[in-house]
This record gives C-alpha cells, structure tokens and sequence, in this order.
C-alpha cells in the first residue's frame, strides 16, 4: 500500500448556495489535494499532517477529515487556537475570489509538532506533498525547521511534490516567496506550478523559458498547468505539451488545481504514465469546476473518475 503524507492547512470554508444562502463545509489547497486522491486511488494510505484546534469546529473539521477515510493519526490540536476560516465569492464565468480569517491559525503552530516521533513516521512514507501555502502558513521565523524536516525525508529516500501555488498576500513580498520557493524546488522531486504563477513571479510565458528556468533545480518532473488550455510535462530534460479538453459549463474553479494535484500524484504512483496521467486529472478538474466549493460531492466524483481510473490501470 502506498503511503503519502500530505503537509498543509485546512480551514472552515463559506460559500454561497444557488439560493443566496451560505454553505459551511472544509477545504484548503493541500487538504483538496488529499480528498481527491483518495477518491480516486482509495488504495492509498492517505495521512494528512496539520494542526488544528480543540474547539467544536475543529472537531467537525476532524470529522470530515474521517469521513473522506484521510488518516488524521498525524492531525495535531493546539490548545486556545481554531482553524481559519474564508469565504468564496464566484463571478457570472466561474471564477473566484476570497477573503481569509487564518492570521491566528491553529495551523501556523505545526512547526512545534516537528517531534523526532512524527519525522520517524513521515521518514516511512512513499511521498510528501506541500505547496506555497503550506510554507506561507509557518512563521517565518520556523522555516528552518521545516527545511531540516525535508533534508531528513530526501536522506530516506521519500519523494518530495511541491506545489507552488503561490498567493501574494500571504507573503511580505515577491523576494521572499522566491527565496521559499525556490528552496522547494531544489528539494522536489515532482513540481506542479500553474503557469499564471510563474508569470506573476517571474514573467515566464512560454513554456521554453520555464524550461530553461527550471533546469538549475535538478527537478525531476515538472508538470505546468496552463487552465483549460494545455499541460506541459518536462521529465527528464525532455517536454512535451498535452492538450486538454475544457468544460463547456463552469461553475466555481475553486479547487481545480488541487484535484489534479491529488489525480495526477496518484495515478503516477499507480504507474500510470505522464500523458495519460494528465488526461486522468484534467478529467477530474473538469468535474470538479461543474459543482460549487472545493470539495464536491463524492457520488458524483466516483461516476466520472471510477470508470476513468479502473480503465488506465488496467491500461498501463
């Protein structure tokens, strides 16, 4: 059994129903990342490593975390603190914009749980996952200690995927978050930026120049998703570019990077190739940009992936 850790925040997200009414529910880039890819690759032993509070929501939040079969062995509480909270707002084309409530997070405590007993059972696992915001979330001033956690991990042989996902305000400015990614990307085996990103932060554009870019990390697979338009995989030194097939409605794209993220990882664990691979996430973004929040239902979920993924394994 694969086992994956999953490092990042989970927070209380509010969104707005059809009627005008608002939706409570949990969500958070890197938790996403984990419910969709034990929905799809439910085989996975999938542990998510975050800190929440004692509080009743922490505990809902915890629930729901079980509910999706996470593993919350590694789920820390932090007494006094809750979990943070945000709000989707959703344009007439689907996309999105939020407003957070995370400054005083359990989650930006988890540096202090960093105990030799957790970093031996994270030391155990198949791969470790985070993003930009998993690194946004810890303190400045506890970085390090992550840093160390991930030289440990490498030494034992766990593959590192990053996401960089990267978000202004969660940072004092571009230099800092390049330093912090750029970090990741000399320690990853797996990256998988969006292309609008990399533009923000680098005024990359072309597939090329990320390509050039890229190649001083020693990173060996790259996955550069491009919305609706097309993917570009660069493994090994060599890249090619996979077109996808969009949606002709869109609802709400909040978590249609995350559950790529989650299908892809997964099915490249499978064995699963790069192509066939992206194919297999984009078909899960897709649906998962027809319903509103980040975590859609699971039945509907399971009608359009089952089939998909079952097909692939039996393919590869």
């Amino acid at each position: 059994m694969k086992n994956v850790y999953l490092f990042g925040e989970c927070m209380v997200e509010l969104s707005r129903t059809s009627d005008g009414l608002l939706k409570q529910s949990y969500a958070g880039d890197v938790y996403n990342t984990a419910v969709y890819l034990k929905r799809a690759f439910n085989d996975f032993n999938v542990n998510f490593f975050t800190a929440v509070g004692e509080d009743p929501l922490s505990d809902e939040m915890v629930a729901a975390f079980e509910k999706e079969n996470v593993n919350t062995d590694m789920v820390q509480r932090v007494r006094g603190k809750a979990p943070g909270l945000y709000m989707i707002s959703v344009d007439n084309s689907g996309e999105r914009s939020f407003s957070y409530w995370r400054n005083d997070s359990a989650a930006r405590q988890i540096m202090q749980f960093v105990s030799a007993e957790n970093v031996g059972y994270l030391c155990m696992g198949d791969l470790f996952f985070f993003s930009g915001i998993s690194l946004a979330v810890i303190t400045p001033n506890e970085r390090d200690i992550f840093w160390q956690l991930l030289r440990k991990l490498k030494d034992s042989g766990v593959r590192i995927a990053f996401d960089p996902n990267y978000r202004a305000r969660m940072w004092a400015d571009k230099t800092e978050a390049k330093i912090q990614f750029e970090r990741a990307f000399r320690m990853s085996d797996l990256v998988m930026p969006g292309i609008e990103e990399l533009e923000q932060l680098y005024g990359f554009t072309e597939f090329s120049k990320i390509q050039d870019f890229c190649s001083a990390f020693g990173i060996e697979e790259l996955v550069v998703k491009n919305g609706p338009e097309s993917v570009c995989c660069i493994r090994d030194g060599e890249l090619s570019e996979i077109d996808i097939t969009p949606v002709e409605t869109v609802v709400d794209t909040t978590s249609a990077g995350d559950s790529f993220n989650g299908v892809y990882l997964g099915a490249r664990m499978s064995g699963i190739g790069v192509a066939e691979s992206v194919q297999l996430a984009a078909a899960a973004a897709g649906e998962v940009i027809q319903h509103r929040g980040a975590i859609i239902p699971s039945q509907a979920f399971a009608d359009k992936m089952g089939p998909l993924v079952e097909q692939h394994a039996v393919e590869k």
